[in-house]
């Protein structure tokens, strides 16, 4: 047996913002995926696997809620069978490894799921997104639903608010110089104690007033920019976006990027943006020269995710 694939997502903007209930826009990223599979013969990395699941099983067969049902016996049985989870998504990197899992439990273990081919109502977005925040919660201690449900739709998703979602369309890939990329840090970062401090951090006026002012403002602009394909307007706004994550999220980028990170300000070759949570993992990048920002970087593994 093997499963249908899921793939990884990218918070293109609206990391932190999203809890505080700014916009986000979250595209799937199909470099990587993931898929459900039964082996007899597995290996130390499967058997983990196998072990999680187990561990998802009891957690699931424990939620007290009346909004979803899943069929736990059926569940229970594949396990011990030998399903574990085939992904080569990276875990620790903001891409979405959890995410792609919770998706592919819902798909095959939902007794009356929203499926992919409905109609995509608001209600039903919210319904999908309350549902997968319950169950990947188990991996992170609060989840905001957004990972699973943009890899389980696999389709951008515009965040307006906590209670506002759509399904959205992007600007089709030009062959332009101009880029998004992700940098790796080679270093994996966990989402729930960057969650922690940022929670802290909320609780001084000064942090909240510059969420509220200078992130939100910068982090609407580009979603704007980038779904209307205003691309010169969207590298200014990508730069003062930096410029707050910067001063302002420091604990959440790695020590030995933060001159990288200027350098990127200082010079206009590339900004830099938090993927994810941040404290490792991938750094999300952006240029209107992707040829000179690999020559800069080029010590550093980057992968391309969109062209303009």
């Amino acid at each position: 047996m093997k499963g249908p694939l899921f793939y990884a997502k990218i918070l293109l903007f609206g990391e932190y913002g999203i809890i505080k209930d700014s916009k986000g826009l979250a595209i799937p990223y199909n470099s990587y995926q993931g898929a459900l599979k039964v082996s007899e013969n597995l290996s130390d990395l499967a058997k983990e696997s196998n072990n999680n699941l187990l561990k998802f099983h009891q957690y699931l067969s424990e939620l007290n809620t009346d909004i979803v049902h899943f069929n736990l016996d059926a569940f229970k049985s594949d396990i011990d069978k030998g399903m574990c989870f085939d992904s080569s998504i990276p875990q620790g990197y903001g891409v979405g490894s959890s995410g792609a899992l919770v998706a592919a439990i819902y798909d095959k273990y939902v007794d009356d799921k929203i499926t992919v081919l409905e109609n995509l109502t608001r209600v039903k977005l919210l319904k999908l997104k309350e549902i997968f925040s319950l169950m990947e919660s188990f991996f992170h201690g609060k989840s905001s639903g957004l990972d699973p449900l943009n890899s389980y739709l696999s389709l951008p998703i515009l965040i307006n608010s906590k209670d506002n979602l759509e399904a959205t369309g992007i600007p089709s890939q030009k062959g332009g110089d101009g880029a998004v990329f992700l940098l790796d840090s080679e270093m994996t970062g966990e989402t729930a104690p960057m969650v922690n401090i940022f929670m802290n951090k909320m609780k001084k006026e000064g942090f909240r007033k510059m969420l509220d002012e200078d992130f939100a403002h910068y982090t609407d602009a580009c979603i704007d920019d980038f779904l209307h394909g205003n691309v010169s307007s969207l590298f200014g706004n990508v730069k003062q976006l930096s410029k707050v994550v910067l001063s302002n999220f420091k604990p959440m980028i790695p020590s030995n990027f933060h001159s990288l990170w200027q350098k990127g300000i200082d010079t206009n070759a590339y900004y830099f943006k938090l993927c994810g949570s941040g404290g490792g993992g991938y750094i999300l990048g952006f240029t209107e020269d992707y040829e000179k920002a690999k020559k800069i970087l080029k010590n550093y593994k980057l992968e391309l995710v969109y062209r303009f």
